[in-house]
């Protein structure tokens, strides 16, 4: 049986394993856009992939609760601001390249011609610098129309500012309260939104976001703060599919139970048991890659899959085509993220990192 131990986190320890599972909660999210714009929830075998967003909230504050726990209360405020952008942004500025040039130039459609110059430069703006502009109804009026996962960064920001502000100098206690509190919020948009926690991407869903980043990110730095760990023979494996059980769960009558249950307590579980597990040396290098593609891949993917989306309505594929693209789609999204890591996002990161350290 495994055993729960409270003992100290060794300094600056990294969580390979959580890294890995990072990355297949990404590949989730990749598979689930894939098929939602094909079926509706209840024939779509990968149904709750969307709740691998919640999984990320929950490790973000798990993993900002460890990287700055001990030192933030002596750096400045601007410079935890400058180190979160570096780490960030670069991605939000070319997802939304990304997005505005699909969107421009999508062989299959997308109708551009639409939108005036004007509103095309303001949903291009608001998408660099995550301000919520719901304005592109083929999109289903997507907070951020030209790369619409930036609607999970524009909270985890929020969530940043706020640990810097004063999270990080609650007590365990006052810390516990509030993430109870974020709880019963959950319930809440789970029974206001008739069972489901999907909410949260569009302008008439805002708030749901709010209340999902709020629980998740609480709960992550809860375990971090109370040094919950589950040490046990469970590697990154059985681990994965652990997490992966959770985005078949079908759409049911009980969703209004299950999604709850899994954002609640199953996701903070796995964080719990990914931080004590045990990694095999030979998954290691397969976990460190994991965990540096997650974000590329997540920032990167969606402007594909609204070529996809035109493609599929232009053409109507059948189902053996349509795996095969999905199968291929998923590749070559990887090598996009992969190269946009490489050529971009890594010498843009550290280009910023030496400008900072000489100012």
């Amino acid at each position: 049986m495994p055993q729960t131990t409270t003992e100290t986190l060794k300094p600056k320890q990294h969580f390979e394993i959580l890294d890995g599972l990072r990355g297949v909660a990404a590949l989730a999210i990749v598979f689930f856009h894939f098929m939602e714009i094909v079926y509706p929830p209840k024939e779509n075998f990968i149904a709750h992939g969307f709740l691998a967003v919640d999984f990320f909230f929950c490790l973000s504050g798990f993993v900002i609760a460890y990287a700055y726990n001990d030192r933030i209360d002596k750096m400045k405020l601007t410079d935890f601001f400058k180190l979160r952008l570096i780490r960030l942004h670069p991605l939000v500025v070319f997802g939304s390249v990304l997005g505005l040039l699909t969107f421009l130039f999508d062989p299959f459609g997308g109708h551009p011609e639409a939108y005036e110059t004007g509103k095309v430069i303001l949903i291009f703006l608001a998408s660099v610098f995550l301000i919520p502009f719901p304005a592109m109804a083929d999109r289903y009026f997507n907070l951020f129309g030209l790369n619409a996962p930036g609607w999970s960064l524009f909270w985890e920001y929020v969530a940043n500012i706020f640990y810097a502000l004063f999270l990080y100098k609650l007590s365990r206690r006052s810390l516990f309260i509030l993430t109870l509190f974020a709880a019963a919020g959950i319930c809440f948009v789970s029974h206001r939104a008739g069972g489901s926690l999907m909410g949260g991407w569009s302008g008439e869903t805002f708030w749901d976001g709010c209340a999902r980043i709020s629980y998740s990110f609480l709960a992550g730095m809860l375990i971090y703060r109370s040094n919950w760990i589950i040490k046990s023979k469970l590697g990154f494996i059985g681990l994965s599919v652990l997490l992966l059980l959770t985005f078949f769960i079908p759409f049911s009558d009980f969703n209004w139970q299950t999604e709850p249950f899994v954002v609640l307590l199953y996701f903070p579980l796995l964080i719990v048991l990914g931080a004590g597990a045990t990694l095999k040396p030979v998954f290691r290098k397969l976990c460190i890659f994991f965990g540096k593609i997650s974000y590329p891949l997540y920032m990167t993917h969606y402007a594909a899959m609204w070529i996809f989306a035109n493609y599929y309505t232009k053409y109507k594929p059948e189902t053996g085509q349509l795996a095969l693209i999905m199968f291929i789609g998923t590749l070559l999204l990887l090598g996009v993220a992969y190269l946009t890591m490489i050529f971009y996002d890594i010498p843009i990161r550290k280009y910023l990192t030496d400008r900072r350290k000489k100012i």
